[in-house]
């Protein structure tokens, strides 16, 4: 269940729930399902007069269409742009507007489609006329307005995230204004206007560049999911591929939104000053009228044996930067919680035995991290470890004392001792996402939609004490092997040829070193 922004360990133990409170919590949550299918969680926290509300759509980039990747995080983009009554200055006018971009659209794809028998002087008229109907649509809209009624009402935390796995959307309001998040929140999925489309996807674009392209990071890992995923959409970057964003229509969305937002589809958590009685009450009122929809198709592309190691070398400015990925298997299977256990164990803070080995002891890197879960835990995924050399050292000595520590890992016999404490390290990390009535919604929304039941969230402490240090030495044996690695670096511009540097001798051991 970890990704890339791994929470921080707590560290004041005086935030952490108590035992007794953390049952006291698992008892006052309550869950019902809508006769269309939109199940909610409520659990009933009256310390402060605040509501959190989380809406889990279980949809993200991995349902993206062949040839439309980035269509999911466009509804991120999308997200608080309105309705058909919320943010525009007259709807029947700014539809035909939207219905006018629509047209000179068809008629632009219309003959661009001729391929080399198109007329491009055609092509580019009929592109002007595409801009300037979305400029007259533009000037009907007030998209901001929905965002506004919200934030004066005292909404704070207002936010979207499409990503690999999921969209989600999120919000806390004073509890006097519960039932305007229900009329906000319904109207958006009921009728959604999808205004400034083509606006939103040029910034999608942009964001791609900056978030991937001019960041190092980021443009790595994106390389790494390509090269270690031959055929599973987790290939395809979450924001999507410029070309294909470029190239998407208002109409993909709305179809894409017809398949994939259906009631049975979206789960909602709710935690806060509110009672389950109201909010029941609230959801039939505003969310009863959504009609139920058969359910979305299933992801069901499976990725193949990897038939040995890969390796991708990335000229790029910069100092070098090492990706190592190895495939593990989705959160469903039985290693989730020892490979959980494994990263805790590697890489905890200046505690975990990659950071002790390789930055403090042998100054090979100055950061050295290992990530359980990526680029998200549906589906088989990978165990990545990064690795960023220390002055004057290289990525080859990096990549080296990382498989010996690995193999030293997978053949030694677990401290139980180490265990105990990754264990209370990883119990600790979860508590504390439950400090807060936000994300404690964010998590009941999660563990409900992808596992099925919200208990789930409960019974993971459980299932973690349960984990013996034979079972992660098995974790770790089964995972960490070379058919299963795929390692990208990046290189300065020109050196991509340049041969490995060689190896040190061996060291003999005993006499002087």
């Amino acid at each position: 269940m970890r990704g890339l922004d791994l929470c921080s360990l707590l560290l004041s133990t005086g935030l952490l729930l108590s035992a007794q409170e953390f049952q006291e919590l698992q008892k006052k949550v309550g869950e019902f399902t809508l006769p269309n299918g939109l199940h909610f969680i409520v659990l009933e926290r009256h310390g402060s007069p605040v509501v959190s509300f989380h809406t889990w759509v279980n949809v993200g980039s991995v349902q993206d269409p062949a040839g439309e990747t980035g269509l999911a995080h466009m509804f991120e983009h999308l997200a608080f742009n309105g309705t058909e009554t919320i943010g525009t200055r007259g709807w029947p006018e700014e539809k035909r507007a939207l219905d006018a971009i629509e047209e000179a659209y068809d008629r632009m794809e219309s003959e661009a489609n001729k391929g080399i028998r198109a007329d491009q002087t055609r092509v580019d008229m009929l592109r002007t006329q595409v801009r300037l109907a979305a400029e007259n649509a533009q000037r009907r809209a007030a998209s901001a307005d929905y965002r506004r009624i919200l934030e004066e009402s005292g909404a704070v935390d207002l936010s979207a995230l499409a990503s690999t796995g999921a969209t989600e959307y999120s919000c806390s309001l004073p509890s006097n204004r519960t039932e305007l998040w229900f009329l906000m929140e319904s109207q958006r999925l009921l009728h959604p206007a999808f205004r400034e489309f083509y606006r939103e996807r040029e910034l999608a674009v942009q964001e791609y560049r900056q978030r991937v392209e001019l960041n190092p990071l980021p443009r790595l890992l994106s390389e790494l999911l390509s090269a270690a995923f031959k055929v599973h959409p987790y290939r395809n970057p979450s924001t999507g591929w410029p070309s294909d964003i470029l190239n998407l229509r208002r109409t993909q969305a709305q179809a894409f939104f017809e398949r994939y937002y259906v009631p049975g589809n979206i789960t909602v958590a709710i935690v806060g000053d509110v009672t389950a009685a109201d909010a029941k009450h609230l959801a039939e009122r505003y969310f009863g009228p959504m009609a139920a929809r058969p359910m979305p198709p299933l992801v069901t592309t499976q990725e193949p044996p990897q038939p040995g190691p890969k390796t991708v070398i990335i000229e790029m400015p910069g100092p070098p930067v090492a990706l190592v990925g190895y495939k593990r298997p989705s959160q469903y299977d039985k290693d989730d919680g020892p490979l959980d256990l494994i990263q805790i164990l590697l890489s905890q803070g200046r505690t975990g035995t990659l950071y002790n080995e390789l930055v403090q002891e042998k100054h090979l890197a100055q950061q050295a991290q290992a990530i359980a879960t990526s680029p998200d835990g549906r589906f088989p995924n990978l165990f990545v470890f990064l690795l960023v050399p220390a002055p004057g050292r290289t990525v080859e000595e990096n990549r080296r004392a990382l498989e010996e520590l690995l193999e030293r890992f997978k053949s030694t016999a677990l401290n139980p001792l180490l265990l105990a404490r990754a264990q209370a390290q990883e119990r600790a990390s979860l508590i504390r996402g439950m400090t807060s009535n936000r994300d404690l919604a964010r998590l009941l929304a999660l563990y409900s939609a992808s596992h099925g039941d919200w208990r789930k969230l409960f019974t993971t402490l459980d299932d973690l004490k349960q984990v013996t240090p034979q079972d992660v030495q098995q974790a770790a044996n089964r995972y960490f092997v070379a058919t299963g690695r795929t390692t990208v670096y990046n290189v300065l511009p020109g050196q991509s040829d340049a041969p490995p540097p060689p190896k040190p001798p061996e060291r003999k051991s005993g006499g002087p070193q």
